[in-house]
């Protein structure tokens, strides 16, 4: 099994806390297309005859582009891929584009689960970084969605949002948990370097909350996830009846993946491969068959860090008979080496050779991520 992933690099204004390759750029839309459709065509064997089990639009914003823009990528995905009868099939989109005509329109397409860019449900916040829609377009997005007869819905919340007290982002799950969908995802806000946000941080402007405000935040969110029935699966993830996402999942158990569009990256499980991150160039690269993407053949350092790094930020755990066998003793002994303090510390769990994160140890998890690579 494997997936595809189409980003859509456009956005109709720019967050101040994103740091992905976006652009306001509507009228490079027709040519982008026109390119990624050629790339699909172009690495048609790059996944090696797999059946395509995802595929994911991502962006930028999705949903800027039209249904039948989505039909020709469709079209030309089913002319070079098998894709399986099941394959979760989901779009991101922002809560401003999701009128009930535009959800019925999609929902005609094979499009089985949406991804809504909520953030926040409080306008205030909304207004500080820059997102173009209110709190209740966000509500009635989701009953839109509803409405259109999408019964896998996944939402995305920030918590840590410059001046934000806890009681706002337990409102904030609270509203979720009325909306009763299908997928949460959380994250704490992060100030990318080089971004507007990070900026107002230097400036004063738009000051970070402190770490154990911060914790406490997704402390409450894991207890609150718990209660409400959510299972948390990821360090970032929660899903409701077992619906988690697919494709994230694929990433995260080393499948193989074909990205498409600029700054899109892609694994064949023995090299990544990144398309350039400059949509007129990528543009320009693949209508005359230029290279368009950079190659780096994976060392079994690279691999045994890759699966260290995703699976011990799953509920799976990483496990040590896979690592044995995938990479050999020397990575199994220098896992279990740097992995032994955390376990006396109890910031890591281990059960019959599966080692996981404890509520403790995902709060400083990237220290424990890197003590279990290898350098």
């Amino acid at each position: 099994m494997a997936g595809i992933y189409i980003h859509i690099p456009f956005c109709r204004k720019r967050c101040t806390y994103c740091d992905f390759y976006t652009q306001i750029a509507p009228k490079l839309v027709p040519s982008f297309v026109d390119a990624a459709l050629k790339e699909i065509e172009y690495r048609k064997d790059y996944l090696g005859n797999e059946i395509i089990n995802t595929i994911y639009f991502g962006g930028g914003t999705p949903s800027i582009i039209t249904q039948s823009d989505f039909e020709r990528f469709f079209k030309t995905i089913s002319s070079f891929h098998t894709i399986s009868t099941d394959a979760e099939i989901t779009f991101e989109a922002n809560p401003d584009d999701l009128s009930i005509e535009y959800l019925e329109g999609i929902r005609k397409l094979p499009f089985n689960r949406i991804s809504i860019g909520i953030q926040s449900f409080i306008d205030r916040d909304l207004k500080k970084v820059n997102r173009r829609h209110t709190g209740q377009q966000a509500i009635q997005a989701v009953q839109n969605a509803k409405s259109a007869g999408f019964e896998n819905i996944s939402i995305d919340l920030i918590y840590g949002l410059p001046n934000q007290t806890i009681d706002e982002w337990k409102s904030n799950l609270l509203q979720a948990f009325e909306l009763d969908v299908q997928h949460i995802s959380i994250y704490g806000l992060t100030y990318e370097e080089g971004t507007k946000l990070w900026v107002e941080r230097k400036q004063g402007i738009s000051p970070n909350l402190d770490d154990e405000t911060m914790n406490e935040m997704y402390l409450i969110t894991i207890d609150e996830m718990s209660k409400h029935g959510y299972d948390r699966y990821e360090i970032s993830n929660f899903c409701k009846n077992g619906l988690q996402s697919k494709h994230n999942s694929s990433y995260w158990k080393g499948e193989k993946y074909l990205g498409i569009g600029p700054s899109a990256h892609s694994y064949d499980e023995k090299s990544r491969q990144w398309n350039i991150s400059n949509t007129e160039e990528y543009v320009k690269a693949v209508q005359k068959m230029d290279k368009f993407f950079e190659v780096e053949v994976l060392t079994t350092d690279n691999m045994y860090n890759d699966y260290v790094m995703v699976s011990l930020r799953t509920a799976n755990g990483a496990n040590l008979n896979k690592i044995q066998n995938e990479f050999g003793p020397k990575y199994a002994s220098h896992f279990l080496k740097s992995i032994e303090n955390h376990i006396k510390n109890g910031l890591v769990i281990e059960e019959n050779d599966i080692y996981t994160l404890s509520i403790n140890g995902i709060m400083v998890s990237n220290s424990v991520l890197v003590d279990a690579m290898m350098a």
